[in-house]
C-alpha cells in the first residue's frame, strides 16, 4: 500500500448512484419522477458542505415507455442541468439504462466531467491527495460497447483496451487510488447479474498495483458492503428507489492521512468508517 505523504491532503467528496430520471409513472418500487427533486435534495446539501467534488454512478436517466429517442435526451437534459447546480466539480460514471434509446456518444455529449474537454466513459483526475478512477464495465464479452438499447444488460465486461489503460494509469500514480464503477466488482459472474464478467481480472488488477483502497458501485439498489484483499467494496443503493424524502439516498464519503473511509450516509444510506 502507497503511504500517505506528510503534507497529506484529505479529502471530501459526494455520491449517488440510480437515479434513473423519466417522466413516467413508477414501476413497483422505481420512482422515475421524483428522482430530481430526490436530486436537488443531495445537490442543496453538497453545496452547504462544500465538498470537493460530486459523483454519480450510473443510470443517471432512464426511458419512456414506449422508448423514444428524443425524449431520452430530454430525460438527460433535466437530470444533468439539475446535477450542474452544485458548485464545484462534477464527474459521470456510465450506467446500463444510460444506454437505453440512446447511443454512448449521445450521453456522453449531453453531460459534462469537470476538466475534460469532452467526457469519455472512463478516465481519472486527482483530488487532494488521492487518485480517482473511473471505469465503464457497458460493453459486451465480445467487446462490442452498448448501444441504442441493443444490449444484454447481464453481459458486461471492461475490455482489454482499458483494462491496459487502467494498469498504466494506476502505477503512474503512486497515491492512495478510489476507483469508482456502475457494475459490481465485488461479486461473482457465475452467481450474480450485477458483476462484469471479467470482474475477477479487475480486481486483480486494482489489488496488484497496491493503491487500491475502496471501490465505490451502484447497479444493485439494495446496497452492499464487502472487503476483499484489503479493498473496501461499498455499494451505495439506488436513489430512484421508493417513494418521497425519505426514501432518498446519497453519501459524503472523506479520506484522511490515516486512509480510513469515513462515510456519512444520508436518508437510506449506510454510515461507516472502514479499513
Amino acid at each position: 500500500m502507497v503511504l500517505p505523504e506528510n503534507d497529506f491532503s484529505p479529502v471530501r467528496f459526494g455520491i449517488l448512484t440510480d437515479s434513473h430520471y423519466a417522466d413516467r409513472e413508477n414501476v413497483g418500487t422505481r420512482y422515475y419522477k421524483e428522482s430530481v427533486n430526490k436530486l436537488s435534495e443531495c445537490v442543496d446539501l453538497m453545496n452547504e458542505q462544500n465538498v470537493d467534488f460530486l459523483i454519480e454512478l450510473g443510470d443517471f436517466k432512464d426511458q419512456g415507455n414506449p422508448p423514444d429517442e428524443k425524449e431520452t435526451l430530454r430525460f438527460l437534459d433535466i437530470i444533468e442541468k439539475e446535477f450542474c447546480r452544485f458548485n464545484g466539480p462534477h464527474y459521470h460514471v456510465l450506467g446500463n439504462h444510460d444506454h437505453d434509446s440512446i447511443s454512448k456518444k449521445q450521453f456522453l455529449s449531453g453531460i459534462s466531467n469537470t476538466g475534460f474537454a469532452e467526457a469519455s466513459g472512463y478516465y481519472s483526475f486527482d483530488a487532494g491527495s488521492v487518485h480517482f478512477v473511473v471505469l465503464d464495465a457497458n460493453y459486451s464479452s465480445s467487446g462490442i460497447p452498448y448501444n441504442n438499447g441493443n444490449f444484454d444488460w447481464t453481459d458486461a465486461h471492461v475490455p482489454f483496451r482499458q483494462l491496459s489503460w487502467l494498469k498504466k494509469d494506476l502505477s503512474k500514480k503512486r497515491k492512495p487510488a478510489v476507483v469508482f464503477i456502475h457494475h459490481r466488482l465485488d461479486v461473482a459472474s457465475d452467481n450474480s447479474v450485477y458483476g462484469p464478467g471479467n470482474a475477477g481480472v479487475i480486481r486483480k488488477i486494482l489489488e496488484d498495483s497496491g493503491n487500491v483502497i475502496v471501490v465505490f458501485q451502484g447497479h444493485e439498489h439494495e446496497g452492499a458492503l464487502n472487503r476483499i484483499n484489503n479493498i473496501t467494496y461499498y455499494t451505495l443503493k439506488g436513489m430512484v428507489e421508493g417513494s418521497g424524502a425519505e426514501n432518498n439516498s446519497y453519501i459524503i464519503a472523506e479520506i484522511g492521512r490515516d486512509l480510513k473511509i469515513r462515510i456519512s450516509g444520508y436518508r437510506n444510506a449506510v454510515s461507516g468508517e472502514f479499513n
